[in-house]
Parts: C-alpha cells; structure tokens; sequence
C-alpha cells in the first residue's frame, strides 16, 4: 500500500518560526519571486520505502510519470494500491495506470487521511522553510535533498506515515 500527493515548493516559500534570542525580533526574508517546482512523493510504510520526482508541473503527464516510478519500486509479480486525493489529474480517465497498481481516491477535502502531508509539513520544518531560492534548478536540488535526507533515515517513513487503520493483509 503506497500513499502519494504532491507539493509546491517555490520561491513564495513558507515561513516559520525560528530561535531567537530572548527579547529580539529575528528576520528573515520573504521573496516576492514566482518560480515553483512540484514534489510529487510517494510513501509506502509497511516497507519504509519511497519514491519522488520533482517536476515543473503538476498534471495528468506528470502524475503518470509518477506513476510508473512508483511502478518500477512495487516488487516483481506484486500489486500496488496507491491511495490518492481527488486532485484532477488523479482522477481523470486520460490518466494511464500501470498493470500493477490501483489507484484508491480519498474521501473529498481530507488531507488528514493522507500521511504524505505530514512528511510535507517534516520536510518544510526541516529543510524547505525560511528560504531563498535562487532560480528553478535551486528549488529542484533543494527538494531532491530535503527527500533524500528524509527516506534514507532508516524509519523515518514508517515512524511517521504508518496508520493503524492501514493496514493489508496477505
């Protein structure tokens, strides 16, 4: 069972909150620039396991890119359900899905359901927030590291993706 979603990440970067000394009003810097890149990531936790891609877009084409990446990480002879949101490009019938995976919609409007969100909002805490992206190529290795960083610590995927209510039986 895989989970999947898709962020922005760009140049109108989110802010957060940062240590600062006692009685001082830290700054930092909000761009006013429109570049943006699109994290589509893919978790399954059952197997601590994950796949990305970063693309200039989010829509049908890129969503069946991501698909068949997805479809590459299902072990041979296996069959993938890939629970997604009701975002248009996931639910389009022009989408093509691979033979080995299913695709599962989520209720309309519950990003709670979804533990890719909180990898998001781990990912922004962590790596993408208070930021300022130089040009596309930026934002692209900043989302490609921040991913990185995040799936090759051993647990961090199942530690914070799994869900009870999740779970397949063989």
């Amino acid at each position: 069972m895989w989970f999947q979603d898709e962020a922005r990440v760009g140049q109108q970067n989110t802010c957060t909150r940062i240590w600062a000394e006692k009685g001082t009003r830290p700054r930092v810097v909000k761009q006013q620039q429109f570049e943006s890149a699109y994290l589509f990531g893919a978790v399954c936790p059952a197997k601590d396991r994950g796949v990305a891609l970063v693309l200039p877009i989010a829509n049908t084409e890129a969503m069946r890119l991501h698909l068949t990446e997805i479809s590459k990480a299902i072990s041979k002879g296996r069959h993938g359900l890939v629970i997604v949101d009701q975002a248009a490009w996931h639910t389009t019938h022009r989408l093509e899905i691979p033979a080995n995976i299913t695709l599962l919609n989520l209720p309309p409007v519950s990003p709670e359901l979804n533990p890719v969100e909180r990898i998001w909002e781990k990912l922004r805490e962590d790596s993408l927030a208070n930021r300022c992206f130089k040009n596309f190529n930026d934002i692209v290795e900043s989302c490609c590291e921040a991913w990185n960083v995040f799936v090759n610590k051993k647990n961090n995927i199942k530690s914070l993706c799994s869900r009870c209510w999740a779970v397949l039986t063989s």
